[in-house]
């Protein structure tokens, strides 16, 4: 089994800044693609940030320039700085991790979801 903890989320003013965290632990082999996701109150849950074992990064429109995804492999750690928040950033953010426990594939991962509110 694998297990995903997250934190870092916060209240934040309009223009601020938050680094979320999420450290997977348990059985892992590997780990291949890492992301970010986000869902608002009565909306979809919708990718945000996704970064690829060689690092590739790949970014919703509507965060580019203003959010960075990375990863630490020796912490099986995956991070989203995100610098000039908005309200409409206002939501629960979740990481996926796909990780290899020994069976030769990966297989998806979830977070419990951090709560990043974006208000004055």
């Amino acid at each position: 089994q694998v297990q995903l903890v997250e934190s870092g989320g916060d209240l934040v003013q309009p223009g601020g800044s938050l680094r979320l965290s999420c450290a997977a632990s348990g059985m892992i082999v590997s780990i291949y693609f890492m992301g970010w996701y986000r869902q608002a109150p009565g909306k979809q849950r919708e990718l945000v940030a996704t970064i690829s074992k060689s690092g590739s990064t790949n970014y919703a429109d509507f965060v580019k320039g203003r959010f960075t995804i990375s990863r630490d492999d020796a912490k099986n750690t995956v991070y989203l700085q995100m610098n000039s928040l908005k309200p409409e950033d206002t939501a629960m953010y979740y990481c996926n991790i796909e990780v290899d426990t020994g069976r030769g594939f990966g297989y998806d991962y979830w977070g419990q979801g951090t709560q990043v509110t974006v208000s004055s």
